[in-house]
């Protein structure tokens, strides 16, 4: 399999002096909706679910897949890849440097689990970003200078972060006041809670299940960026 450009159609002038990282880097600091998806083998949609929420506005699409083998993350993201360039957006893998490596995605996403971010860094080079999961405030105080953004979560209770307690509006409220990287609130985040968590200071959110799951993705992005403030 012959690994996928980092940027193929999207290429500019000021890209091509400054290079990928620098594009990349410069569209996190412009992103406000993060869509986190699986490969959409049950539903068989991955590529037309993809276009719809990219369509809508979803600045960063991240394949999670955690029990799959890499042969398979390496077809479905392809997918993923393809979808990103076309509509200008970010590509993040979960947990695994080494695919995202191989398919030239823009960033790999990694949890307190996982391996540190200086080894990811290592693997994936200067020019990838890198994202980091904290939970609580500790975490969220000694991340790595080295990851280029962070989540903060999960906000509420979600089935997507089975076994993880909701950490709530607190550590949105000590991530909008002390965090200066980009930052993403996630867990259980929908129309409902939204308010909530943009009233804690939140500017960027992750979302999963609120898109996902919805019987519209591309309605679901144009309703919770409508909440989001610019």
């Amino acid at each position: 399999m012959t690994p996928i450009a980092p940027a193929d159609p999207r290429t500019s002038e000021t890209e091509d002096r400054e290079g990928p990282g620098q594009w990349r880097r410069d569209r996190l600091l412009r992103s406000r909706l993060y869509v986190v998806t699986d490969a959409r083998r049950d539903r068989g949609d991955l590529e037309d679910f993809l276009d719809a929420v990219l369509t809508a506005g979803t600045d960063i699409i991240q394949l999670r897949e955690k029990d799959a083998e890499a042969g398979h993350l390496l077809a479905w993201g392809e997918v993923f890849a393809a979808a990103a360039r076309r509509h200008g957006a970010l590509f993040v893998v979960n947990d695994r440097p080494d695919v995202a490596a191989a398919l030239g995605a823009d960033g790999v996403h990694v949890g307190q689990g996982d391996l540190p971010v200086a080894v990811t860094r290592r693997l994936v080079g200067p020019a990838m970003i890198i994202g980091l999961s904290t939970h609580s405030e500790d975490q969220l105080r000694g991340a790595s200078p080295q990851a280029d953004y962070v989540c903060v979560g999960p906000v509420y209770a979600t089935p997507t972060k089975r076994g993880r307690p909701a950490v709530g509006l607190d550590l949105v409220r000590i991530a909008a006041g002390n965090e200066r990287r980009p930052w993403f609130a996630i867990g259980g985040l929908d129309p409902t809670t939204l308010g909530e968590v943009v009233g804690a200071g939140a500017r960027r959110i992750a979302v999963v299940r609120a898109v996902a799951g919805a019987e519209d993705p591309g309605e679901a992005v144009r309703g919770l960026l409508a909440a989001l403030p610019k």
